[in-house]
């Protein structure tokens, strides 16, 4: 009961990127799965309300059996992702063909700018939020964890900031929590979301005990051995990770301290 009691809690805790409210604050990827059923059963689970789908990776035409057949738009927000480009102008083009084709003028903006690191190129970055926030776009760029290109990409619009936790697919966890820290405590008018690095549910608690607002993963899920039974898993982390940050967690001490300490104890 105590538990339900909490977890129904969320929707005094709401979640809110431009204006939107969501109860879940974990968002997932549909790349990597072995099957789009596969892909289905796992979102199911994870509770997630925002999917992103890869603009240049999804059959958009639905000739044939496609990945959006098997997401339910009434259930699900869908992101367009711009995953795959590694230009300013290619990013732009994939959101704007995801709004041509209807799929939202939303999009989560990826510019690579290193092909084995995946990092992202913040100049490019900037300069693709700069053009679709001024075309009405919704745009949540993933980004590093610099404080000062945070700052810029807030200035031209953004609406999230979403610094990697580790690099894309690396399942390293969170290996950055001094600058998550930092940027916590100097992004407050949009949402934080740790994106990229998360390999299993402690990763996702710790992001979310940093301070941020969610977490996006696609591989932490999609290359578990049960990407069913981790998707759960990780619905529960960043849930237990955000309750444990309002909490706020007891200070550390060198030494022990009694849990009945005798001091003041009534006789």
């Amino acid at each position: 009961m105590e538990a339900g009691f909490h977890y129904n809690n969320r929707m005094s805790d709401p979640f809110l990127i431009a204006g939107r409210s969501f109860r879940s604050r974990l968002i997932v990827g549909t790349g990597k799965y072995k099957s789009f059923q596969e892909t289905a059963r796992a979102l199911e689970a994870s509770g997630a309300e925002m999917v992103t789908v890869a603009v240049r990776r999804v059959n958009l035409d639905r000739s044939k059996e496609s990945l959006l057949d098997y997401i339910d738009p009434k259930k699900y927000s869908l992101l367009p992702n711009t995953a795959g480009c590694y230009s300013a102008d290619e990013a732009i083009r994939a959101a704007r063909l995801a709004r041509e084709v209807g799929l939202s003028d939303w999009v989560k903006l990826e510019v690579i700018g290193d092909q084995a690191t995946l990092y992202p190129d913040v100049q490019a970055t900037l300069e693709a939020t700069t053009v679709l926030v001024k075309e009405g776009f919704t745009v949540l760029p993933y980004t590093s964890d610099d404080v000062v290109f945070a700052k810029r990409l807030l200035d031209a619009g953004a609406a999230a900031i979403m610094p990697l936790g580790a690099p894309i697919g690396s399942g390293m966890g969170i290996q950055n929590a001094a600058n998550i820290r930092i940027l916590r405590e100097l992004i407050t008018s949009v949402p934080l979301i740790v994106d990229a690095g998360v390999g299993t549910a402690s990763d996702a608690a710790i992001a979310m005990e940093l301070g941020a607002d969610a977490v996006l993963m696609n591989t932490g899920i999609a290359g578990a051995q049960d990407p069913v039974l981790m998707a759960d898993a990780m619905r529960h982390a960043v849930i237990a990770g955000r309750q444990a940050h309002l909490a706020g967690r007891m200070p550390k001490r060198l030494y022990a301290t009694a849990s009945s300490p005798l001091e003041g104890a009534v006789r």
